[in-house]
């Protein structure tokens, strides 16, 4: 059951820092070299510099950062407890949404009390390990999913929505980013009962949610003591409900490259045998068919040296029984999986310990640019696939399966420098 705590925020000072678009980034994970350089050029208190350093020792540099630029007031914690509401405002292929989520502090419960659909690695798990060691603070959210047909939670903070927010920032793909703090007793009482029937599903942050698993562990064998729910029991944590309308989830298109005997006809005949075939000569036939066909397991597909667009429809669920591993048949039927199991590996010899070395495979959120992707003269192939639903990973979660790799990508993503928890503990 989901216990979630209001808290005294760390925010940027915006007398100190006016423009917050310079300062708020992406998720940690997905900032590469280039993005990493483009932050630390944008200002001095940018957020990277705590999350994501490029300092020989970036995990002190990180924690003598936070403390100068809090005792310089450059980042301020709020006087008063609260939730803080999070909306965001975007569009999909010229759709508009919004979602809709507070942010709070959740109480770490290990075993089935949360729940993931995703497997961890340990190299990620380190890192963030070193990082809280040496500052003693949440940066990035932990994106947790509940379930509230009724909408009930989120119909309590509408009003909230009414009144002007502390702040709003847009991203680098120009979603509209708002907070509003959250400090009336009733309200946050209301929002805390509410959620207690609650069960929690990790989106986005199962490293993060793992490595505050471990720091409470260590803690705990250390003698330390938690100071409040400002502590190492608690983690900072955006809740959305799975049921609103606002909440998509997008497909991550594939790209293949270096099979050193990839050869289109071989490869159709080979699909031929489990999937029935379509081909179209515009990629927008095949954009419709697989937009008009999500009830069923189909997959676009375009070689590099080919004109034409392909749909692969499967048909063959006898070959299922053939993938290794003790996995439901939920799990089988994935389309992530089917991709995974019968077309990567069993055609085309992209098996785990491909995946694993990151051979072979390149991921890309967008399927135009997926397209794209094939004039660089690198990629051979690209698979186009339709979005995982949030009931496929909310069924895979419960029954203790993990999905494969970037089986989802919850968008936009919940942006790191909105609001940050600082540890309080006793030592």
């Amino acid at each position: 059951m989901a216990k979630v705590f209001p808290f005294h925020g760390y925010r940027y000072n915006q007398k100190q820092v006016e423009d917050l678009e310079q300062v708020v980034t992406q998720p940690y994970d997905k900032i590469d070299n280039e993005m990493q350089k483009k932050y630390y050029e944008q200002s001095p208190y940018n957020i990277v510099r705590l999350i994501l350093g490029k300092e020989e020792d970036r995990y002190q540099s990180a924690a003598d950062n936070l403390e100068a630029w809090i005792k310089e007031q450059i980042l301020i914690q709020d006087q008063k407890a609260g939730f803080y509401l999070y909306t965001q405002e975007y569009e999909v292929e010229g759709e508009k949404f919004v979602r809709k989520g507070f942010v709070g502090l959740g109480e770490l419960e290990a075993g089935e009390g949360v729940k993931a659909h995703e497997n961890t690695m340990e190299g990620p798990k380190a890192d963030r390990l070193n990082l809280i060691r040496a500052t003693e603070a949440n940066f990035g959210h932990i994106f947790m999913l509940y379930s509230d047909q009724k909408n009930e939670i989120n119909d309590l903070l509408t009003e909230v929505m009414e009144k002007e927010a502390l702040f709003e920032v847009r991203d680098e793909d120009q979603n509209l980013h708002k907070v509003w703090q959250i400090t009336d007793p009733t309200l946050i009482k209301t929002v805390q009962e509410k959620m207690e029937s609650k069960n929690l599903y990790i989106a986005d942050g199962h490293h993060r949610y793992q490595t505050a698993l471990n720091y409470q562990r260590e803690c705990k064998e250390k003698g330390w003591k938690a100071d409040g729910v400002e502590s190492f029991n608690h983690r900072l944590m955006t809740f959305v409900n799975m049921d609103d309308p606002g909440l998509k989830v997008l497909p991550t298109h594939r790209l293949v490259y270096g099979i050193a005997d990839f050869e289109l006809n071989s490869f159709l005949e080979k699909v031929g045998e489990d999937f029935r075939i379509k081909k179209f000569k515009q990629k927008e036939e095949m954009y419709d068919y697989l937009d008009q066909n999500q009830d069923k397991k189909v997959f676009g597909f375009k070689a590099e040296t080919a004109a034409e667009y392909y749909v692969f429809e499967f048909e063959n669920e006898k070959v299922l029984a053939a993938v290794e591993g003790d996995f439901s048949k939920e799990y089988k039927e994935l389309d992530v999986s089917i991709l995974h199991n019968i077309l990567l590996d069993k055609y085309l010899g992209i098996d785990k310990k491909a995946l694993a070395a990151k051979s072979n495979l390149d991921y890309i959120r967008y399927r135009n640019r997926a397209l794209e992707k094939l004039g660089t003269g690198k990629y051979q192939a690209a698979f186009i696939l339709n979005p995982t639903s949030v009931k496929e990973v909310k069924e895979i979660a419960d029954q203790g399966e993990k999905m494969p790799q970037k089986s989802t990508d919850f968008y936009p993503k919940l942006l790191t420098g909105l609001v940050i928890n600082k540890l309080s503990i006793k030592k």
